[in-house]
């Protein structure tokens, strides 16, 4: 006859294997993304607070680091050139905001199945792929006042040649206009990709409830995007707040520092002007803008859901 398990086994030694599964059910999960948290704090929570640290020091990149405590800043608020900059990002902030319902309109003209759309699908996604720095040459010879495509359109009409890059009130809008182009391509994959998961049975019962045209965009597709509206927002507002590769590319931040942004003014200053700790000041105050603008949008976001 075979023992038993509680022979074999008292009943105060026996193994607990429901305990053992549980701590590793718990343990397992936190394997799998330890790599990932190790990478995420070497690159992104590292260079997070080593920034916010040396905002509060006087330092050219070579020699020592000098504590100056809360002076960056002061001088940060005092300056003429980080309110530009800061309006200028309001303005870039204000205007990507067209690109995702832009974004989604493109997409719903493209979600058919017709001949050749293919093709046309391609072309509005070729801007997406091509680098900034390409789209900000393009842009360059587009707004140039003697051979510029746009000037060449205006002459048609009559019209004087406006040199866009190089007046103080157009600039930031040309620039802006630029950046438009990518994004909009951008907002309208994450909104091809969303039609393409559409629930069928919901469009089913709205078209048999009488739902048409408007109705039937307004009640039942749009709410399915949410998801895809979300995405398209915060990448909106990263793109528009931390907008650098454009302005480097097109005018340098000029004429007169007029065009620059946040992105460009903490480069100048750390990389040109040998001024680390106060480039840095910049880079903080550009990481709370964003930080606090994502924040509200997410609590809006769970705040909707619930």
């Amino acid at each position: 006859m075979e023992p038993s398990v509680k022979t074999i086994y008292p009943e105060n030694r026996m193994p607990s294997v429901s305990k053992k599964r549980r701590i590793s059910s718990k343990l397992s999960p936190w394997l799998f993304l330890a790599p990932g948290l190790i990478v995420f704090l070497i690159y992104v929570v590292y260079p997070i607070l080593s920034s916010i640290w040396l905002s509060f020091y006087e330092w050219d990149g070579l020699g020592e680091k000098v504590w100056v405590g809360l002076s960056n800043y002061q001088e940060l608020f005092n300056s003429e050139a980080f309110y530009t900059a800061l309006k200028n990002n309001v303005l870039w902030l204000i205007f990507f905001m067209l690109a995702p319902p832009i974004g989604m309109a493109i997409a719903l003209f493209l979600n058919q199945q017709v001949r050749g759309i293919r093709v046309v699908k391609s072309l509005f996604f070729f801007p997406f792929v091509i680098s900034q720095v390409v789209v900000g040459l393009v842009f360059s010879w587009f707004y140039d006042p003697n051979f510029g495509l746009l000037n060449i359109a205006f002459g048609w009409f009559g019209m004087e040649p406006i040199s866009i890059l190089a007046d103080e009130d157009l600039v930031t809008y040309g620039i802006i206009a630029a950046g438009l182009w990518p994004q909009i391509s951008y907002c309208m994959i994450l909104y091809l990709t969303g039609l393409n998961n559409l629930d069928p049975e919901q469009l089913e019962a709205a078209r048999l409830d009488g739902a048409k045209r408007f109705k039937m965009l307004w009640y039942v597709v749009i709410p399915q995007l949410r998801p895809a509206t979300f995405i398209a927002i915060v990448v909106t507002v990263i793109g528009a707040l931390r907008s650098f590769d454009l302005v480097a590319v097109m005018t340098t931040g000029g004429p007169w520092g007029s065009s620059t942004v946040l992105a460009y003014l903490m480069y100048e200053e750390s990389i040109f002007n040998y001024r680390m700790g106060y480039g840095a000041s910049v880079a903080v105050m550009l990481f709370l803008i964003m930080d606090i603008y994502i924040a509200y949008f997410l609590w809006r976001m769970l705040r909707s859901e619930k």
